[in-house]
């Protein structure tokens, strides 16, 4: 089974609709400018080969933010996995052999061919031993590097949950900055590391090319010596 690209709200509303309630779904939320989901999105499309019981489409979460904040996405790649009408896992991050497993449980069945991931990471085949800090730093400088510019603020850029996090989301809109988020709330152990690892000890934090910029004070004063400061961002 193909994946079937979602157009808009309306599209997503009439398809997942027009499914048994028994079908299994997979919906994978992912940005075209974020390098985690370019990886993914080639091992999600290979999935969809090997399960033909299971319904897999795929949702630009910029491009449709309705769809996103119905299923709370706080950050991409995420991936929805339904049954009977109800989600019942979501996952979060580019690992393709725990979204192999989780849908093959989804699915029931075996795939038609051995899953072998085409891009899987090879951080598993690391032989030393690594701490629980070491692994979460790790995390963390993959995701402040998630996407060009990354915002971890409270909430959504739909729903922000402070005024600070609010503010910001609008001087990037109004400067036309097309930006990652992660939504700090939804994760303690990422709040409470990235004050450490960005030695910062508040939110919202503003990443760019991985490099932290600060928050939004400092970003104003950004602005203010440059109100070009956006326009002029070289981002890679």
């Amino acid at each position: 089974m193909t994946v079937v690209e979602i157009t808009s709200e309306a599209h997503f509303n009439e398809l997942t609709s027009s499914l048994p309630s028994t079908t299994p779904i997979t919906i994978s939320f992912h940005t075209p400018w974020a390098a985690p989901c370019t990886q993914m999105n080639a091992v999600f499309s290979y999935l969809s080969t090997q399960y033909n019981n299971v319904t897999f489409l795929s949702v630009d979460a910029e491009a449709h933010p309705e769809i996103s904040e119905t299923f709370d996405v706080s950050a991409v790649p995420f991936f929805v996995l339904v049954k009977n009408g109800k989600v019942v896992r979501e996952l979060s991050g580019a690992d393709p052999k725990e979204l192999s497993a989780a849908i093959q449980e989804l699915s029931g069945q075996q795939p038609v061919a051995p899953v072998v991931a085409p891009t899987a990471s090879v951080a598993n085949d690391a032989k030393e031993e690594t701490t629980p800090e070491e692994d979460l730093n790790a995390r963390l400088a993959k995701l402040v590097s998630a996407a060009p510019v990354m915002l971890f603020m409270k909430g959504t850029p739909a729903a922000p949950q402070c005024g600070f996090s609010r503010q910001l989301v609008g001087i990037l809109r109004e400067n036309q900055v097309r930006f990652g988020f992660f939504d700090i709330l939804k994760d303690d152990t990422v709040r409470q590391g990235l004050k450490q690892f960005s030695d910062w000890p508040t939110f919202p934090q503003l990443y760019v090319n991985g490099e932290l910029q600060g928050g939004l004070d400092i970003v104003k004063e950004i602005l203010a010596e440059d109100p070009n400061y956006f326009k002029n961002l070289q981002t890679v």
